[in-house]
């Protein structure tokens, strides 16, 4: 079975997240991507801990399905072999801060002079352009910007870090949809062109619901403050309640229907006309609160079991690896490494009618494909 992105050549310039998350999910739909590494420590995923037999936890997730070859970019005979693979590719993905792959002379403008058709791919925090381009920056630094880290959190307490990389992630899929746009625009006209990343812009467009109160009313956003930015989790139809053995459940009701149904369920009618009664609020999700904590979470779990209510556990990362929803959509998997044996893997998350996305290879050891990359483009010398 073919897959969609089969002789696709990615060249994978990047480091750190997201530009191996972004390159993974191309990997999965049959792209051959390979990694360009330094050729002493390589990829940084690969030093992050936790170790399986000496190899990272995250390398092994985030690198399945590619190639890796050594290249020291700062020695001209080595940067010919890259220019020599730029020849051969679709996709460059590179994670620099703006201006490195030029000093390294693999900018876009040298780039397309090898390659008028490649598809250059540019992630950054900041952005290529603007007053913070030349910024440092990790995922708190986009959030605590973007203004989604002054949401995160209780209403009278600090900012909370969200439990994942928000803008790392996001910033990968970014990159996805805008590979993707811009094969299907080369598609069409031949031509490739740059895309220019930014982690922050991604955070910030995340805030459309934020900011379609805030343009709309002009009353700034604040954390947990449901009357001005609608956050929800101020309403008591759409909350956390913690239960009987201290575990926590979500309601998510905001439907008059279905609030009505868990306020009937739980002996509470008076409160279904007051669902978006500011004033009853807090009383509300005091009596609920009580209500939630006489019973414990997989109780109440098989109590509301049918009902059409948006109702849910809080789960920890292992109990959501286990469920039986996440593993019947095959989104826990495991492949066989070589060096270590069977490998968890999270699974492909987009699934099709015609196609499935596969978990071929596992990461590569550094510089693995060196001598048969070089071998193909007809280079001669010793590995670096």
């Amino acid at each position: 079975m073919r897959l969609p992105l089969d002789g696709i050549r990615i060249l994978d310039f990047s480091s750190l997240l997201p530009g191996p998350y972004c390159t993974v999910f191309l990997a999965d739909f049959g792209a051959e991507v390979i990694k360009i590494e330094e050729p002493s420590k390589g990829d940084g995923v690969r030093w992050f801990p936790p170790f399986i037999n000496g190899i990272s936890a995250r390398h092994l997730l985030v690198n399945r399905n590619k190639k890796s070859i050594k290249l020291n970019l700062k020695k001209a005979e080595e940067k010919e072999v890259a220019k020599k693979l730029i020849e051969t590719a679709d996709v460059l993905v590179e994670g620099f801060r703006p201006g490195v792959m030029e000093r390294l002379g693999l900018g876009y403008q040298t780039v397309r002079e090898i390659n008028s058709q490649i598809i250059y791919c540019s992630i950054s925090g900041y952005g290529q352009n603007g007053p913070y381009r030349n910024l440092v920056g990790h995922d708190i630094n986009y959030l605590g910007f973007s203004g989604i880290l002054d949401l995160t959190g209780e209403k009278d307490g600090r900012p909370v870090v969200p439990g994942c990389q928000v803008s790392d992630i996001g910033g990968g899929m970014l990159a996805i949809i805008g590979i993707l746009l811009a094969l299907i625009y080369r598609s069409k006209t031949g031509k490739g062109q740059y895309i220019d990343i930014s982690m922050l812009d991604g955070a910030i467009a995340q805030l459309y619901a934020t900011a379609g109160d805030y343009f709309a009313t002009g009353i700034p956003p604040r954390r947990g403050d449901n009357k001005v930015s609608r956050v929800l989790e101020g309403y008591a139809c759409y909350t956390i309640y913690m239960t009987k053995d201290n575990k926590y459940v979500t309601v998510g009701a905001l439907e008059e229907k279905f609030w009505a149904s868990l306020c009937q369920k739980l002996g509470r009618e008076d409160f279904i006309e007051a669902q978006f009664v500011p004033e009853k609020q807090d009383e509300m999700k005091r009596v609920l609160s009580e209500i939630f904590r006489t019973k414990t979470r997989d109780e109440w779990m098989k109590e509301l079991e049918g009902l059409d209510i948006p109702f849910g556990p809080v789960y920890t990362v292992e109990e959501a690896f286990k469920d039986p929803h996440v593993l019947f959509r095959k989104m826990i998997t495991e492949m066989e490494h070589p060096a270590i044996g069977k490998v968890k893997q999270i699974g492909i998350p987009i699934k099709f009618s015609e196609i499935e996305g596969r978990i071929r290879t596992p990461a590569p050891a550094l510089g693995e494909h060196t001598s048969e990359i070089l071998e193909e483009l007809g280079c001669k010398g010793e590995e670096s």
